[in-house]
């Protein structure tokens, strides 16, 4: 509540102090200094898979859905750096327990790195599919594709469509 405030005092005692519409609420407070390249929330593929990006470089992971739906994962096959993806790209396989799974590209790019954590410990996956139980990081060639895949709140209304 500082800056009501400051607005109470006004431009006497606070002559460089900008006055600006505050507080920022809905959507406008979520765009204030970022763009889709730089910074993004996370988006989902109908695969499931989910990309975060900032400073062009997207992490790539599954979500809480695939990871519970597959079970605690055994194995993870992952790309080498350097290859090339395009949209909807095969790069990988999950095993768990119960399945094995595709991976696939939510967006063209480059991987440049892989999780190596992963190669020991799998199940990294299910323990923190958000965080920790990434799969790879490639670059964005593409950055009107992120337009193209699903909020997080686009992709929970997704989910419950398929539960149904």
């Amino acid at each position: 509540m500082a800056w009501r405030a400051l607005r109470r005092v006004g431009p006497v005692l606070a002559p460089r102090c900008p006055r600006l519409p505050l507080p920022l609420r809905g959507p406008a407070a979520r765009r204030l200094g970022t763009s889709s390249l730089l910074l993004s929330a996370r988006k989902f593929t109908d695969k499931h898979e989910w990309i975060s990006v900032e400073n062009g470089i997207g992490t790539v992971g599954i979500s809480n859905f695939a990871q519970e739906a597959l079970g605690d994962v055994v194995y993870c096959s992952l790309p080498e750096v350097g290859t090339k993806l395009s949209k909807h790209d095969e790069f990988g396989a999950l095993e768990s327990v119960k399945a094995a799974s595709e991976l696939y590209s939510p967006l063209s790019g480059e991987v440049t790195e892989i999780n190596a954590a992963l190669a020991d410990n799998p199940g990294l996956v299910n323990k923190s599919c958000y965080q920790d139980g990434w799969l790879i990081k490639m670059t964005v060639a593409n950055p009107a594709e992120l337009d193209e895949l699903m909020t997080e709140d686009a992709y929970e209304k997704y989910i419950k469509s398929i539960e149904d």
